[in-house]
């Protein structure tokens, strides 16, 4: 899949344990990435994999979440679900009408390359609209 798109499509069935926080502020992130340490060997059970795993995570999440607060509007939900062989990160703001937008021909000095660096971390992604909020998700291979 092409790094310099995000694709509009629907996100997978997200059942499985959860991890579920809203945040308003970036300072917030914080709390969120500290628990995400916590929950995802506890979620994933294979001490190989939760490192790399982990590191890809919360890299997405700050990248996701970060946008949504600056570039969407707050709240932004973060939701982590573990998957069959796989983990979903599903970001959410509530400004549905405009989609995730990966910098193209920008000089990587002026910033803005999150979305490019995302993408590159994760197997699959898209973005989709959910009643009154848009929806960013990622998923990373576990397997």
């Amino acid at each position: 899949m092409d790094l310099d798109s995000w694709p509009r499509r629907p996100r997978p069935e997200i059942t499985g344990p959860h991890y579920d926080a809203e945040i308003s502020q970036l300072a917030e992130l914080r709390t969120v990435r500290a628990q995400l340490r916590v929950w995802v060997p506890d979620a994933l059970e294979d001490p190989d994999a939760d490192a790399a795993v982990l590191d890809d995570l919360l890299v997405a999440v700050e990248e996701l979440a970060s946008n949504g607060l600056r570039h969407g509007r707050a709240p932004v939900r973060v939701r982590a679900v573990r998957m069959a062989e796989a983990l979903l990160l599903d970001v959410s703001d509530g400004d549905p009408h405009r989609g995730p937008e990966p910098a193209v021909g920008r000089d990587p000095a002026l910033g803005g390359m999150g979305l490019r660096m995302v993408a590159h971390l994760t197997t699959d992604r898209g973005w989709t609209v959910a009643g009154d909020r848009k929806h960013v998700w990622v998923r990373f291979a576990t397997a």
